[in-house]
């Protein structure tokens, strides 16, 4: 069994609820189907610096699109795009086949896109299922007071849906790992109605054991049909999750391809620059040849 096998098995017997009501089971996927959100040939422009030039994309419910790149690679800038922060300077963005200009990240929201960023915008010393309601309190009674019982309930019953067992709500956030903090993330997102995850490098500053457990939420989000954008520079994370990569250089657009069309191997190195490392190579044995090594020298 491969290590993406591995994941996906952990995740069908871990995720209880495979197929929510607010997106489309991946077995009705087709080739031809209406993707969540589509960029046709977008760019964009800071007055003379070109960010981004002719990025087309495709985010297709039940699919992980794994969008790559080095610093510097306008994966940020994309980022903006999609959430709402930037409007394109070229090009069109649809949503649901619909072509829609996104005024703030509220629209972006209002349709169902949500992205987890890096900071994750949680405040450390409040519990966790104060963090899971931020800025969307329930409230209850005359006085409107927060309904503490029914957030405390529901934050443990949607981590759960997720597979995600917290044994204590109530404890910092701030004292979880980063790991189960960027699962709050994600799980919090999905409840307040999140379509499409947009994950900003959730796996860049974690161990391997904690990027493992990202990895499988992200499975599972996948499985219960909810299309995800996950950007990353680690094409080994991107391989074991991905249907779909995109590599992005400099802001232009070097890779589009399937899982079954790269293995890591290849993946690995069009991210490490390819033939770009290739010409280097050729470059510095040139200027500088390895010496060849007498042993009998080396005696002594």
């Amino acid at each position: 069994m491969t290590e993406r096998s591995r994941y996906e098995s952990d995740v069908s017997m871990s995720t209880p609820d495979p197929q929510p009501a607010t997106a489309s089971a991946p077995s009705d996927r087709s080739p031809e189907a209406v993707a969540l959100i589509e960029l046709r040939h977008v760019g964009k422009r800071y007055g003379n610096i070109t960010a981004l030039s002719d990025i087309n994309l495709r985010v297709c419910a039940g699919e992980v699109t794994g969008v790559l790149g080095d610093n510097g690679a306008g994966k940020s800038t994309l980022i903006k795009i999609m959430a709402g922060l930037h409007q394109p300077s070229d090009g069109q963005m649809l949503v649901d086949g619909e072509v829609v200009r996104f005024s703030s990240p509220k629209d972006a929201l209002a349709k169902g896109i949500a992205t987890v960023y890096q900071d994750l915008a949680v405040v450390n010393l409040m519990p966790v299922w104060r963090n899971f309601f931020l800025g969307q309190e329930l409230r209850s009674g005359v006085l409107r007071s927060l309904d503490t019982a029914t957030m405390r309930t529901r934050t443990l019953s949607e981590l759960r849906k997720m597979g995600i067992d917290l044994p204590d709500v109530d404890a910092p956030i701030g004292s979880l790992s980063g790991g189960q903090r960027q699962c709050v993330a994600i799980a919090r997102a999905i409840y307040f109605g999140a379509r499409v995850l947009i994950l900003d490098e959730p796996t860049a500053a974690l161990g391997v054991k904690q990027s493992g457990m990202v990895l499988r939420y992200v499975a599972a989000a996948k499985a219960r049909g909810f299309g995800v954008v996950f950007i990353t520079h680690n094409p080994h994370h991107a391989h074991l999750v991905g249907d779909h990569f995109v590599l992005l250089n400099r802001g232009r657009q070097q890779l589009d391809c399937r899982y079954d069309e790269i293995d890591l191997d290849e993946l690995t190195r069009q991210m490490a620059g390819g033939a770009e490392l290739e010409a280097l190579g050729h470059e510095l044995r040139r200027a500088a040849p390895r010496a060849v090594i007498n042993p009998a020298r080396c005696v002594g």
